[in-house]
């Protein structure tokens, strides 16, 4: 098992890219674009998904196999390759097959749009909402000074 660590920066969009919505912080998501980009969170919400996505990104040429990515895994590669199709099935990864492999490369438009969608807005820059208020009051005694 291989012993490297790796460490991503955050996600900025692609230029061009054409977000499916706006930030969270913007406006509410309507069910439809909550159905849409479900799938997609979901299949990130997974350990191991998270960390293939972030293995194939960082990979030479920024695509890789199965075969490039069992020693990084304590799992069998059916495992591996299970959840590779579960990252494409929710649109975060391509495929191209070359003979006998399959290789997988990150969608660069799909992570721009979840970047879009949950970045671009600084804690700071969310005093005006309730919750943010609520959490950046000081507490104060009530009885002092009375």
């Amino acid at each position: 098992m291989s012993n490297h660590s790796l460490t991503l920066g955050p996600l900025t969009p692609v230029p061009g890219a054409a977000a499916c919505c706006p930030p969270l912080t913007s406006q509410a998501l309507s069910a439809q674009d909550a159905e849409a980009i479900s799938p997609q969170l979901k299949a990130l919400g997974d350990p191991v998904r998270l960390r293939l996505l972030s293995l194939v990104a960082a990979h030479d040429q920024g695509e890789a196999c199965v075969c490039d990515l069992n020693d990084a895994f304590d799992l069998s590669q059916p495992t591996i390759s299970h959840h590779l199709k579960v990252l494409h099935e929710a649109g975060l990864l391509e495929r191209t097959k070359r003979g006998v492999w399959v290789y997988y490369r990150v969608r660069l438009d799909a992570l721009s749009e979840l970047a879009t969608l949950l970045g671009g807005v600084a804690p700071e820059d969310l005093s005006g909402s309730r919750a943010a208020s609520t959490r950046s009051r000081p507490k104060t005694n009530s009885s002092a000074g009375t």
